[in-house]
């Protein structure tokens, strides 16, 4: 396999062998900003100096002989939730507009620092990452990469489209509800939800706390591993990281020094790969399905399995969503009720009053349907399922269209991310195009178990390999 051009893993290895300058990258991805995202709307904030003195950094180290890190020079942005040092943390909200700038980096955002990568500034989202369309009130609408009538999918969605348009190869976003895995794919990219632990959480604004993941989304599955790899690790500021497994580092021989040509990558030896029905399939359009049947065609699936509880673990994350996002802006939405936009705060407004006994049986099913999926894994390794209903609706439609029933758009683009985000497990997103050229790209979920973010990552890179997934950026 070859990697894309537009790769981070490509990117770092023509810096590293001295191909390109990273200033160059970093000049190309500032320039490519200031020429598409007035179109796109899906930075908040460009940080064209940091980005340069980065880079130059980068370019220093090499003329001096000194090894340089996996992602040197590889120019990146992050979800405004994400603390940077001298930017006032957004949120995707106005509440916090006049709050003090940053005084560190996030722990993820000091890490990707450590291993050369070249911070290009913040990306638009949901208010309070509550959304699966990033139409903000506040910011205004991320316009989808390959048709800009259409949303970009969220609460990511500048991540999203960053990355389907070719402005950066690598961005992060957070994962409570979908909004990685979401964005990812309607907007054509890969995207990775890891294991709920894995990546450390320090100066990222919480939305849910006990459903938060910081997550990836990458111009391919190498992007994903390397990025994963480099902000793996104990957190200080986070007391959920923790070690189990494999780690990211290991997954690939990702920087050898052997130019973009890719070894050819087969599958884990008798990898039980099954394909997810029941609500998986009631809730999959006829372009979700095909999107499946590609990716289960090539990853040569061979069972079926139901999670019969999925219904019951979206009723689930809805609450406990609520509850933990009510009760931390209970005091915000006191002191200042009408900086909120009223979509988001409505529902916050209705979490905080939930009953506890409510929350308590959410806690229940999310356990519950947890040790279901820990079942279903002792006879299969990797579970499939699409990642959308459909590719992505028109911007501004309050509902879509599938299979003939109108599905609220806010509420209805995470039907198949829901039901597995109470759940913790890891999950690659991978783009598929099941409709042709000119289509919109979809998503096909791959699932594991806990830790196993390995295995996601291996049938992500064979799908790629195949042909199956691939990033097609907008031009």
């Amino acid at each position: 396999m070859t990697a894309p051009v537009f790769s981070a893993s490509d990117m770092a290895r023509r810096v590293r062998d001295g191909e390109t300058r990273a200033v160059d990258l970093a000049a190309a991805a500032l320039a490519g900003i200031a020429a598409r995202d007035a179109d796109l709307n899906a930075y908040t904030a460009v940080t064209a100096e940091r980005a340069l003195a980065e880079a130059a950094q980068i370019d220093a180290r090499r003329a001096r002989g000194e090894p340089l890190p996996p992602l040197a020079g590889v120019p990146y942005a992050v979800k405004n939730l994400f603390d940077v040092q001298g930017l006032t943390t957004l949120c995707g909200g106005r509440v916090h507009a006049d709050e003090p700038a940053a005084a560190t980096d996030a722990t993820a955002v000091a890490r990707l620092r450590a291993a050369g990568a070249v911070l290009t500034g913040t990306l638009n989202m949901d208010e309070h990452a509550y959304g699966f369309t990033t139409e903000n009130s506040h910011y205004g609408t991320t316009r989808n990469p390959h048709d800009p009538t259409r949303v970009a999918g969220g609460s990511s969605g500048g991540s999203g489209a960053a990355v389907g348009a070719g402005l950066v190869p690598l961005a992060l976003g957070t994962d409570t509800n979908g909004s990685v895995r979401v964005p990812a794919a309607l907007c054509g990219v890969f995207g990775i939800k890891p294991t709920y632990g894995r990546l450390g959480r320090g100066g990222v604004f919480p939305f849910a706390y006990s459903l938060d993941h910081v997550g990836v989304l990458g111009a391919c599955t190498d992007d994903l591993a390397l990025a994963c790899a480099a902000m793996e690790g104990a957190d200080a500021r986070d007391a959920t990281t923790r070690a189990s497994g494999p780690s990211f580092s290991g997954q690939f021989d990702l920087y050898s020094g052997g130019g973009a040509e890719r070894a050819q990558r087969g599958l884990p030896a008798g990898l039980r790969v099954a394909v997810l029905d029941g609500w998986f399939e009631r809730w999959a359009g006829p372009s979700a399905r095909r999107a499946v049947a590609m990716a289960a065609a090539a990853l040569d699936a061979r069972g079926r399995a139901t999670l019969h509880g999925a219904e019951r673990a979206r009723s689930a994350a809805f609450i406990i969503t609520g509850a933990e996002g009510g009760a931390l802006h209970r005091n915000g939405l006191r002191a200042h009720y009408d900086a909120y936009e009223p979509h988001s705060r409505d529902r916050l407004l209705a979490g905080g009053l939930l009953p506890a006994a409510w929350v308590a049986d959410a806690q229940r099913a999310r356990r519950d349907v947890y040790e279901e999926a820990m079942r279903l894994f002792e006879h299969h390794d990797l579970l499939l399922a699409a990642a959308t209903p459909v590719p992505a609706p028109i911007a501004g439609a309050a509902t879509f269209d599938l299979d003939g029933e109108a599905l609220p758009a806010r509420a209805s683009l995470g039907l198949l991310t829901q039901p597995l985000s109470c759940l913790g497990l890891p999950v690659c997103t991978v783009p598929v195009w099941p409709d042709g050229p000119g289509s919109l790209p979809l998503g096909v979920q791959l699932i594991a178990a806990p830790w196993r973010d390995d295995l996601c990552l291996a049938a992500s890179a064979f799908l790629e390999q195949a042909g199956v997934g691939r990033l097609a950026p907008a031009a």
